[in-house]
Parts: C-alpha cells; sequence; structure tokens
C-alpha cells in the first residue's frame, strides 16, 4: 500500500472523547500474554463462563432452519415479544412490542437512546462513579456531562438532594445503572422512589437505567425505576444478555421505552448496523423465556467469589472499599499508595498503580480514573476462584514493596 504523503485530517469527532479504559487495558494485557508472560485479567467485565447449553443449541437450531436473512431493525417481533414478558415476569413492567429495540450488544442500546436524546450543549447527569462509555457518550453526541461525585460512605449512589442540585434548565437526561458498574451499587426500591419523585417535578428530564446487571444481585430481588408511574414514559430501561447469559460474544442488547423514543432509536439503528445478528437474536428467544436455572447458579458462583475476594481484599494494608452489592467488581480507595515507590516504579496516581500492578504483578485491573473516582481501582471477579486468589496475592505482594 502507497503511503500517504501528508498528514490524514481526521475528523474533530474523534477528539471528543477518549478510548475505553478497560479496553485499552485488555489490549495491554493480551500483548504481554503474547510475550509470553502470564497475566491474568482483573480488567474486563466478562463471565468466565459459557453460554448454558439449551441456549447454544437453540443458535445451532436456527443455523439449521436458515435464520440467515436481514432481521427488522427493531428486532424480531418474536423476540420483541419475549422481551416484554420478560420484563413482566421478572419486573412486573408491562410494554409492548412498540416499546422494545434490540441492537448489537447494549453498549449500542445506550448509544441509541443518548444520541436520540441529547442534542448540543444539553446537560447530562451522571452519578460518579459510572461506567466509563457514558460520559463518553454523551461527548460523542455533543452534550455536557454532569458528573456528580457520590460518598463510599453512602455506598456510591446518588442522593435526592445531589440529584437535585444538579438539576439546571439545560438538563436533559439522568444516566445511571442498578447494579452499578464499576462500584457494585444496588438502588433499593425506597431509594429509587426518592429520585423519581425529584424527577417528577422536573418533567422535561429522561432517565436511563441500565440494569445490564439486573440478575448478579448479591441482597434481592432487582428494582427499576420504571415501576414508579410518574416517571415511567421517561424512562429508558437498557437490559442486554451479555452478563446475566454469559453472551458477550453473541452481541445482543435492548431497550423498552416510550414508543416515540423506541422509534427514534430504531431510525438511528437503521442508519448504522440494521438488525442485530439474526442467529442471536433466535438464541435470545430461548434465554429470556426459558431455564433461569443456569443464570442462577453463575450469580451463586459470584456470590462466592465476592466472599473470597473481600476477604483476601482485608488482608492487604492501605486498602478500604464498599461491599457490593452486584455486578462482578470490587471498587477499592487506593490513594494509601500515590506517591510511593518499589525504587524504580514511581506511584503518582491510579493510573500509574495499574500500570504497576500490570508490570510487577502481571495483574489487569482498570484505573478509578476512568469511572470518574480517580482515588480507586476496579477489580473483576469475573475469572476463576484459583486465578483471583492467585492474583490477589500477587497484588498483595507487589503493594507490599511500595515505601
Amino acid at each position: 500500500m502507497q503511503a500517504i504523503a501528508e498528514p490524514v485530517q481526521l475528523s474533530s469527532l474523534l477528539d471528543r472523547f477518549a478510548e475505553p479504559e478497560t479496553l485499552k487495558m485488555a489490549k495491554l494485557g493480551r500483548e504481554l500474554r503474547a510475550k509470553g508472560i502470564d497475566i491474568i485479567d482483573l480488567s474486563l467485565g466478562e463471565p468466565d463462563f459459557d453460554t448454558p447449553q439449551h441456549i447454544k443449541e437453540a443458535a445451532k437450531k436456527a443455523i439449521d432452519d436458515n435464520w440467515s436473512h436481514y432481521p427488522p431493525v427493531a428486532g424480531y417481533p418474536d423476540l420483541r415479544d419475549a422481551i416484554c414478558q420478560k420484563f413482566k415476569r421478572d419486573n412486573n413492567l408491562d410494554y409492548k412490542p412498540e416499546n422494545i429495540v434490540v441492537s448489537t450488544g447494549a453498549k449500542q442500546s445506550l448509544a441509541n437512546a443518548v444520541l436520540a436524546l441529547v442534542d448540543a450543549g444539553d446537560e447530562v447527569i451522571i452519578p460518579a462513579p459510572f461506567w466509563v462509555t457514558y460520559s463518553e457518550l454523551v461527548k460523542i453526541a455533543g452534550g455536557v456531562p454532569v458528573i456528580i461525585r457520590t460518598s463510599m460512605e453512602n455506598k456510591y449512589k446518588i442522593t435526592p438532594q445531589q440529584l437535585a442540585d444538579a438539576i439546571t434548565e439545560r438538563s436533559k437526561l439522568f444516566l445511571f445503572s442498578s447494579p452499578c458498574n464499576p462500584s457494585g451499587a444496588v438502588y433499593s426500591k425506597h431509594e429509587l422512589n426518592a429520585l423519581a419523585s425529584i424527577f417528577a417535578k422536573n418533567p422535561n428530564i429522561f432517565i436511563i437505567s441500565d440494569e445490564i446487571y439486573e440478575y448478579i444481585n448479591f441482597i434481592g430481588h432487582h428494582e427499576s425505576i420504571a415501576q414508579f408511574d410518574n416517571v415511567k414514559d421517561r424512562v429508558i430501561i437498557v437490559n442486554g444478555l451479555s452478563k446475566g447469559f454469559a453472551m458477550t460474544g453473541y452481541r445482543l442488547g435492548y431497550i423498552a421505552a416510550n414508543p416515540v423514543i423506541a422509534k427514534g432509536c430504531e431510525k438511528i439503528q437503521g442508519q448504522f448496523t440494521s438488525g442485530a445478528n439474526a442467529i442471536t437474536q433466535r438464541a435470545a428467544i430461548t434465554a429470556l423465556t426459558t431455564d433461569l436455572r443456569p443464570s442462577m447458579e453463575m450469580t451463586k458462583e459470584f456470590t462466592r467469589r465476592r466472599k473470597r475476594i473481600l476477604e483476601l481484599l482485608k488482608e492487604i494494608p492501605g486498602t478500604h472499599g464498599a461491599e457490593p452489592d452486584g455486578a462482578f467488581y470490587i471498587f477499592p480507595v487506593m490513594k494509601e499508595f500515590f506517591g510511593k515507590s518499589d525504587g524504580e516504579t514511581v506511584v503518582r496516581d491510579a493510573d500509574d498503580l495499574c500500570m504497576y500492578l500490570l508490570n510487577k504483578a502481571n495483574v489487569s485491573t482498570v484505573t478509578g480514573r476512568a469511572f470518574g473516582e480517580p482515588g480507586c481501582i476496579r477489580i473483576s471477579f469475573a475469572n476463576s476462584m484459583e486465578k483471583i486468589e492467585t492474583a490477589m496475592a500477587r497484588i498483595k505482594e507487589a503493594l507490599a514493596k511500595l515505601k
């Protein structure tokens, strides 16, 4: 290929947002692993389980039955109906297929919703810590992320007063997750009702509720803010199959929203990807409408891992954090190690600490700065118990060298 003589002028859009730190750390880990270094990955939010057998069989049958043509942009009607059944069964929420849009992963669902709602200059309120992509999607849309720092003492959940104080005449959207990535925070029905009361007084604000970790809940029944009639018409629920069904590579997410918003998301998706993978859509019907025991068994194993990783964290002096109520991450405060050195490497902040652990402990984690909480790092326990125990021992040893 002939080299381009002049510098390529790429779109200024690329300057608005950053590469996800989660993917960056995974990439660095793969590069070191390719060199023969034994890297333990505690950076990615990907279950280490295989997709349940009955779902795989449904995918194979879809291939044999020749589901190989373009699907509708918003998803097959029977899948959208299955998603409505799921909402009724699991959340006691009534939706119709016209409320549902199926996408290539929950990340596309989020992108569709943000692009359908946010104009240049619109403010989007995001409680921190937050998933790395939230603020960047807002920037892509030309909006202004309004980051609200929460406290570990309140288990990293925004209070009604903090929400009320953040609202201005330019506020257009509130974007949050429960269970939360990265903190593991889970909002109770009472807490969500208190937030809904604030939104009821501000009818121009929409709410994106990211519920992708719904099934990975360690404290009881999942609660959705869409259950409150005074805000339901402005809530966009985002969910998908990646976390609860160990189907990350299948790439399927979906929203439930007001039909006007759903149509807007469908219009945007029609120009980007059209419909989600046909085979995955057929498998999704089986996932959502049949045996959920494999998903519940995965959550039981995550519960065991959570208990063990918290035990191991307590053995490391200088670390502390809130116990996660959902998802599969711990998010410890690590400021005790900032400004220290092992004699070769100086750790100035969470970014440096994650690189130090990658290079010296051979364990990949993610800087809390990417999630809006620069004093923390995110450690995933979506890996085997054996690897978690080995990784935490390496982390303990490496941190002990920082003086």
